[in-house]
């Protein structure tokens, strides 16, 4: 095929490379991704002598760990026999928070039974709950014990340290204490809610019982992960994943069959799980010595999630200070944090990631100028296209030179039929002659790409689109605009129907019968094939997406017919060409 005719078709060769990309997707979400080798892998926690994990790792695999029945040896009050008033039974502490509502309990020292986000809601309008029966057994405190080699897990119920059942957190910030005692030693943990932020600090002090520690650490640690909060649960679950951070390597071990944690020997900034659009982390003060985290993967009825578990290393000698980020994976708080826990954001390749994280910042002031995400994104469609205009105007411009030499490429390729190599040097002989660039309208195309990719990742996994309203039937511009389901499903489509992505189909066609180059043949119907695929493909994109990519496609159109210049008179034929012109 020589090299004109691939340049006629241009446009379908540049949807063509982005439909490539899309299809390759699920390989790059591999790539950026990887599963932890496991030969760089630390050693698992049962080769290292030292403080156990925070629960048993006898727990089956079909059920979260940390079951209170479950551990090994519960620990004793002080006096060795009946518990203490407050000990005796449970207690619910609730907290009201401008951001949340919580409820914590004494058992484990002030364990979360509920955590309920105010500023989020799940599809049935119901509040995102973050806490759900698998993880009520979190922040725990265990160690082994330096004498007998047993494993303490100090999951009995903890002595109160207040009378008061209701706090709300106001200006100051609430700070709520539990005591329990070892070989007659106190313990204590204290849970601090800070006003403005879903940080909570988490001060324990085991420096009384430290001589009767192994290895003088102990682990606080999260068990059970996060519930799922998404009505497309299986999207939702592809973002399951558990992290350890020391110093600049970010460790995110596989999900296995059953659990098995496994420990990150070194200083430990932080260990995290996440889901699609909300996190839990431990962020102690002083880093930890070590960490241990694992996950394993639980079959649901319709598809499979990872549940992680992991626990940090502190120091059993003196107090520590660990902050606990629970709540909206939200970029600009959790990059405030200072400790870079906005690694576990995925904004695509190193190339795309900064033109994904300048979108999001330009949406988000945007949007606190105006309240209306929808509008937001068509005034940066207008603002995107203004931006582009000189490469699409160039584009257009190229296609129309391509078209206007076209009687003289039909000339040389009468006169060089035989002689492909020949006919392909004279063509772009006369590209040159004319000052014809035939990539000129593939190449601006080509160039938006990385607009177009960091977009799809702002869409499609940032909490600051999660619910956004549009208009109509546009209810959640994170979300494809679905307006029924069919009772079946369709390859790639799906079982939903979509708006959006028809009327962005339309306005491809009519944009196609704009060229001026018209297809045929063969590539006509490849046009024609490629734009029912991106119907079909964009069904199941993000419907903030969609619009974007609609709205532009009318702007293009607009631009293509009132903003295009007119073409330049084409040269009929070679023969008629002054000699001058010829000789050039």
């Amino acid at each position: 095929m020589t090299l004109y005719r691939i340049m006629d078709r241009n446009t379908v060769i540049a949807f063509f490379l982005i439909a490539l990309v899309i299809f390759l997707w699920p390989l790059y979400m591999e790539y950026v991704s990887p599963p932890q080798p496991s030969d760089q892998t630390p050693a698992p926690v049962t080769t290292e002598p030292g403080p156990p994990p925070a629960t048993t790792s006898e727990q089956p695999a079909s059920k979260p760990v940390a079951i209170t029945e479950q551990h090994s040896t519960p620990v004793s009050p002080a006096s060795g026999g009946e518990l203490l008033a407050d000990e005796a039974r449970n207690i619910n502490i609730n907290i009201n928070h401008d951001l949340y509502q919580a409820r914590i309990s004494n058992r484990g020292g002030g364990s979360l039974l509920s955590f309920q986000l105010k500023n989020y809601q799940k599809y049935d309008s119901s509040l995102v709950e973050l806490i759900y029966p698998g993880n009520q057994a979190n922040l725990l405190l265990a160690f082994t014990s330096a004498i007998s080699g047993q494993k303490i897990v100090l999951d009995n119920r903890w002595s109160y340290q207040g009378s008061r059942r209701e706090y709300s957190v106001g200006a100051e910030p609430v700070k709520i204490t539990f005591t329990t005692s070892y070989n007659n030693q106190p313990l204590t943990k204290t849970l601090v809610f800070h006003p403005g932020t879903y940080q909570i600090d988490v001060l324990t002090n085991l420096a009384g019982v430290s001589n009767h520690i192994s290895q003088g650490s102990y682990t606080l640690g999260w068990n059970g992960g996060l519930p799922g909060t998404e009505k497309n649960t299986k999207d939702d679950y592809n973002y399951f994943k558990g992290y350890v951070y020391q110093g600049d390597d970010l460790h995110t071990p596989r999900a296995k069959s059953e659990l098995k944690l496994e420990r990150f020997i070194g200083q430990t900034r932080w260990a995290a799980f996440r889901t699609k659009y909300f996190i839990t982390s431990l962020i102690p003060e002083t880093p930890a010595s070590a960490a241990e985290i694992g996950g394993y993967v639980e079959n649901g009825e319709k598809t499979k999630r990872n549940i992680y578990s992991f626990g940090l290393f502190l120091d059993s000698q003196h107090p520590n200070s660990t902050t606990l980020y629970l709540g909206p994976l939200e970029y600009k708080r959790v990059k405030g944090l200072g400790v870079s826990l906005e690694r576990v954001m995925n904004f695509g390749w190193s190339f795309i990631r900064p033109i994904a994280k300048g979108v999001l910042f330009l949406l988000t002031k945007m949007h606190k100028t105006i309240p209306n995400y929808g509008v937001v994104l068509i005034i940066f469609a207008i603002l995107v296209k203004i931006i582009v205009y000189p490469l699409t105007k160039k584009s257009f411009q190229s296609t129309k030179e391509m078209q206007a030499v076209q009687p003289l490429v039909a000339e040389l390729k009468e006169k060089h039929k035989s002689n492909p190599q020949k006919l392909n040097q004279e063509t772009m002989n006369l590209y040159k002659e004319h000052g014809v660039n035939p990539l000129g309208g593939c190449l601006p195309l080509l160039l938006q790409m990385p607009l177009l990719f960091a977009l799809f990742q702002v869409f499609r996994s940032t909490i600051e689109l999660r619910g956004a309203h549009f208009i109509w039937w546009i209810k959640d511009l994170s979300s494809p605009d679905t307006i029924f389901y069919l009772p079946f499903t369709i390859p790639i489509y799906g079982d939903q129907v979509s708006v959006l992505p028809i009327i962005m189909g339309v306005s491809m066609f009519l944009q196609q019968k704009m060229m001026p180059t018209q297809a045929s043949g063969q590539q006509k119907y490849m046009s024609y094939f490629m734009t029912g695929f991106f119907m079909l493909l964009f069904n199941n994109f993000p419907s903030g997406l969609n619009l974007y990519y609609t709205l532009f496609n009318i702007l293009t159109i607009v631009q293509q017919k009132y903003l295009t210049p007119a073409q330049k008179q084409p040269v009929v034929s070679t023969k008629s060409k002054p000699k001058a012109a010829r000789g050039r």
